[in-house]
């Protein structure tokens, strides 16, 4: 995984062998430091090598973080407090969306405010696939920027290639209502 660690998403899917394609934030922000957060998280997929590996990964997203209260109070301790969760299938691939309330801006992937702009600070070799703030790429480092007038803010990061070999999509595991 790129260096840059997308804090939520890899609590949401924890340490194991879990990936995931791309993950979206939509942020809203209802006054200069709190708002609501929106993330989908698209293709999630597992490179787990063996039988053991698999089912860490099959506990940890179904488990944990789609139904365990454990996983609210450890988001909560993160200054994110989980208003919707839920995994579904699309096109034969498992994504989740995560939506959460915070009152400071600085929890949410650490963006930073600095009167009048947000920024995201990202490692260099992180992959920005879309955004509505401008995008300033640097030697060592990348920075999305927003303008303080901006209200919701949009950003889409790629994090792994789950059409590769050796990868299997965790639709499979999905069993709705369960």
């Amino acid at each position: 995984m790129k260096k840059f660690i997308w804090v939520f998403a890899l609590s949401f899917l924890l340490n194991g062998c879990v990936l995931f394609n791309t993950v979206s934030y939509e942020i809203t922000m209802r006054s200069e430091t709190s708002g609501s957060a929106l993330v989908m998280i698209n293709d999630i997929s597992t490179d787990a090598t063996n039988e053991e590996e698999e089912q860490n990964d099959i506990n940890n997203l179904f488990d944990y973080a789609l139904k365990s209260s454990q996983f609210i109070t450890d988001m909560e301790s993160e200054g994110k407090k989980i208003t919707n969760r839920k995994l579904f299938v699309e096109a034969d691939k498992l994504n989740a969306m995560i939506s959460f309330d915070f009152d400071d801006i600085s929890k949410v992937e650490g963006i930073q405010f600095e009167d009048p702009y947000y920024h995201l600070t990202l490692g260099a070799e992180d992959s920005v696939v879309s955004t509505n703030g401008q995008l300033f790429e640097y030697d060592h480092y990348k920075r999305i920027v927003w303008d303080k007038s901006i209200k919701v803010f949009k950003f889409t990061m790629f994090s792994e290639d789950t059409n590769r070999e050796g990868v299997k999509s965790m639709s499979s595991y999905y069993k709705p209502g369960k």
